[in-house]
């Protein structure tokens, strides 16, 4: 997976030219935009063994190579690291545009080794491989600084005016008096600079006609014609071929990242077998009052059983080589973001549907605030004593329940769930947030619930202790199809679930 990453603001110095910054945040919980969403870095995610090996490249081009690494520091916040520019055009271009802000950030382009999903839907890398780092013009990390700007001294050149700089002329009436002595010292250290003024002339409207023939004219040399063309060519209309759309990598998708019915179990590890068993109380030791010189009860204790079978979650694509290599953005990285997202889903929907099977259905209540009290004042007590101590202190909730939880009101019109620091409040829910707190319970809103309004299974009430999960890590395969030149792109998993205790620590909304 590739990731572009981009720091802020570039210093310099004007002797050594170089360029140097901090590329990346690391270890500080910023969270920058990039072509893969919104991303943040772990301490210790990204490490560099030679730094001279990474290329400083403009824009992400790699056609467009302006130095190389020479040097780099981890920091508590950051990797910071220097440049030596090249004497290029492309070298002198950077150093200036950095010099005069019109370049002001330093990105990163790194491949992904691991990384997973935040409870705010953003990515979290804890390794990843610098790939190349890039002169851009907007950054994405607002902390990151560049330190130093040095050019030298004898790059310094007189840059001769472009056409459109030398079409512009200004001429001044106020003048500096300076000694004879001093002008002509002035004037012998001026330099001489040559330059052609071309003046775009002006030109009455012409036909298509006349515009063929001074455009076959100006092929063969006319220089008459080939003025006409140019001050008729002044418009986007008839330069199309210079005023292409500009492609982003920007990339627009309506996927959904994360789990949320995930935060409501217990994730108890890695996938021992295919099939397993965990073994459970069958009949408990009990005591009893027993009087002096009689003998005691007895009620031995027995176990049981259950068996739980893995489940394999799995996507496939096949994509064409072209495709792989001369896509932008890069296909394969979207690919595999995609499937990583249909793989959440699946695997949410799987818990979800657990829930909705082995969970036990609530006493009906009505679709109100005071219903939604009623079911999580009867339930968590009903699952406190089904499950021998388990607090239900998970409420999983639709859209549908969270957009009525956040509209709930008292007779005054007074929000019910709106903060948590006015007295009697019932807890707080937000438009800006998927999590909250209703009535002493976590709300953990799950967009992978479908059921429309406020109806039968729209929410769940759930013990972490009475649901319990295994899941292993995703395994991505690559196998090339090398009879129709494609490449077959395979991500899979397994997970198994388990609710223990018949059930009785999910708790299944129930509209009367």
């Amino acid at each position: 997976m590739e990731l572009y990453i981009e720091a802020s603001n570039i210093e310099c110095s004007e002797d050594r030219r170089e360029i140097s910054g901090k590329i990346v945040p690391i270890g500080t919980g910023e969270i920058g935009h990039t072509n893969l969403g919104g991303v943040s870095f772990e301490a210790g995610a990204i490490t560099i063994e030679d730094p001279t090996k990474i290329k400083l490249l403009s824009q992400h081009d790699i056609k467009k190579p302006i130095g190389r690494m020479i040097a780099s520091e981890t920091r508590a916040d950051g990797i910071y690291a220097t440049f030596k520019l090249s004497r290029s055009t492309g070298g002198n271009d950077a150093l200036v545009m950095a010099q005069e802000g019109l370049v002001s950030g330093l990105s990163i382009g790194a491949d992904i080794i691991a990384s997973k999903p935040s409870r705010d839907g953003h990515t979290v890398v804890s390794q990843a491989k610098i790939k190349e780092v890039s002169l851009v013009t907007e950054p994405a990390f607002k902390s990151a600084q560049v330190l130093e700007i040095a050019a030298e001294e004898s790059a310094v050149e007189e840059t001769l005016p472009t056409e459109s700089e030398a079409a512009t002329v200004e001429e001044t009436t106020q003048a500096v008096e300076a000694t004879p002595v001093e002008a002509a010292a002035v004037e012998a250290a001026r330099p001489t600079v040559t330059a052609t003024l071309q003046v775009k002339e002006r030109t009455a409207p012409i036909s298509s006609a006349q515009y063929l023939g001074a455009s076959i004219k100006a092929a063969m040399g006319d220089d008459a014609a080939r003025r006409m063309v140019l001050a008729a060519d002044d418009s986007t209309a008839t330069n199309t071929g210079l005023t292409l759309p500009t492609h982003l990598n920007t990339f627009i998708t309506t996927q959904f990242a994360g789990r949320p019915a995930m935060d409501a179990v217990t994730k108890s590890g890695a996938v021992p077998q295919l099939t397993f068993t965990i073994p459970k109380l069958g009949t408990a030791a009990t005591s009893a009052e027993t009087a002096e010189g009689a003998a005691p009860s007895e009620t031995g204790m027995t176990s049981t059983y259950d068996t739980i079978t893995a489940k394999k979650y799995s996507s496939l694509n096949r994509v064409s080589f072209e495709l792989l290599d001369f896509s932008n953005p890069a296909f394969e990285a979207l690919l595999l973001d995609s499937m990583r997202k249909g793989y959440e889903k699946a695997t949410d929907d799987a818990v979800l549907a657990a829930f909705a099977a082995s969970g036990v259905q609530a006493t009906g209540v009505a679709a109100t605030a005071a219903g939604l009290q009623s079911f999580i004042a009867t339930q968590s007590a009903a699952a406190y004593k089904g499950t021998g101590g388990d607090y239900a202190s998970k409420l999983v909730a639709s859209t549908d329940q969270w957009a009525a939880i956040q509209g709930y009101a008292d007779t005054t019109g007074r929000a019910l769930y709106s903060s948590e620091i006015p007295m009697n409040a019932s807890g707080v829910a937000s438009g800006t947030s998927t999590v909250g707190r209703v009535l002493g319970a976590d709300l953990i809103v799950d967009h992978n619930i479908t059921t429309a309004g406020i109806i039968d299974d729209s929410a769940f009430l759930v013990a972490p202790g009475s649901v319990y999960v295994w899941e292993s890590p995703t395994t991505n395969l690559r196998v090339n199809v090398l009879t129709s030149g494609e490449v077959e792109i395979n991500m899979y998993a397994y997970m198994a679930i388990y609710v223990s205790k018949a059930g009785a620590g999910v708790r299944r909304f129930n509209l009367v």
